[in-house]
């Protein structure tokens, strides 16, 4: 009886290395490892902080430590002769975020493609995954996928914006910190994301704000030279200019969409600049994810799907609402219409 159920379980994971060594499994209850096979979950481990509704993906500091735990379990030497299975729960929103997890590890170290990592995540009993949605109120008006996480990561990988070699992981998870500044690489760099400074630093209903000033050290550090605003003035600009920071202004309301006129001006200044740009509009997550998607959407050829994916697992949250459907709307008016050159 036990050794028929082993097989059904089995029959229902998918394999991810050859040799049948790593697999991927959803379960109803916790197994217990044996002498083959070696169980592990990471649904209560790596937690996502969401929001409002918002669930995932996870950020690239779990994405980081999830690939060293499973390196290391792939090079245990009371693990070799074992299969070892990373198996999740049927709560949807945990699976898809485990889906991605190993799928990245696939794309990452066994170099496959996204299309083979998804085929193996959905191959056998497997069911498709819940897509991922964004951080704010309201129904869902776009259905970002874990295909498309994978394929963010594949191509961000390809253009070299991040390596888990040489990846700080305890410098990613301080500086997201509100407290320490709340801001995260897009691309490294090229682009930082933050949130708005305020006029002073100071505690608000205990909320860390941050003047300038704070950010002076460390936007030096990183050969910081632009400051982009995209929200309503609440510092002065010339706290930046007089440090010797370019600082321009190209406001649109929270939560909308930026005319052609603001996305022209956007690429022309970061065409242009030497050094990296620091991008915030209040909170540093929808107007400044939807301007940076369009940079990579136009200079590195991210689709819209690749760019939310990629920029919610360096900054969560980010590309909000309607923001969504505009970039999917906007790369596709750039392949059907000889008139639009925003993104081409």
């Amino acid at each position: 009886m036990k050794r028929k159920f082993l097989e059904s379980l089995i029959s229902c994971m998918c394999e991810f290395i050859c040799l049948k060594r790593l697999y991927f499994a959803t379960l109803r209850s916790k197994p217990k490892s044996t002498a083959n096979t070696h169980y592990f979950c990471t649904d209560d481990e790596f937690v996502y902080e969401n929001f409002y509704a918002d669930f995932g993906p996870l950020n690239l500091a779990m994405l980081y430590r999830y690939c060293c735990k499973l390196n290391r379990k792939l090079k245990s030497f009371t693990l070799t002769r074992k299969r070892i299975v990373h198996y999740t729960s049927f709560d949807q929103r945990k699976r898809s975020n485990a889906a991605v997890l190993i799928g990245g590890y696939a794309v990452i170290y066994l170099k496959k493609t996204p299309e083979e990592a998804y085929r193996a995540l959905t191959s056998g009993s497997n069911a498709s995954y819940l897509p991922f949605r964004d951080a704010s109120f309201g129904n869902c008006t776009y259905n970002l996928t874990v295909l498309e996480c994978l394929q963010g990561i594949r191509k961000a990988l390809q253009h070299g914006f991040f390596s888990f070699e040489t990846f700080d992981v305890d410098e990613y998870e301080h500086y997201e910190r509100v407290e320490n500044g709340d801001l995260n690489w897009i691309v490294p760099g090229k682009f930082l994301a933050f949130s708005g400074p305020h006029s002073k630093t100071k505690l608000e209903n205990g909320y860390p704000l941050h003047a300038p000033e704070a950010y002076f050290p460390y936007f030096r550090k990183h050969n910081v030279t632009t400051v982009i605003r995209l929200n309503k003035k609440i510092y002065d600009s010339k706290r930046f200019t007089d440090a010797g920071f370019d600082h321009y202004d190209l406001f649109f309301l929270d939560g909308s969409t930026p005319s052609d006129v603001i996305i022209r001006r956007f690429l022309h200044i970061c065409e242009s600049t030497e050094g990296s740009v620091a991008v915030h509009c209040k909170a540093g997550l929808g107007r400044t994810g939807t301007l940076i998607s369009c940079y990579l959407m136009k200079h590195y050829r991210f689709t819209a799907g690749e760019a939310i994916a990629w920029i919610r697992i360096c900054r969560p949250g980010s590309v909000i609402g309607p923001q969504q459907n505009f970039l999917e709307e906007t790369i596709k008016s750039t392949r059907t219409s000889e008139s639009c050159s925003l993104i081409v």
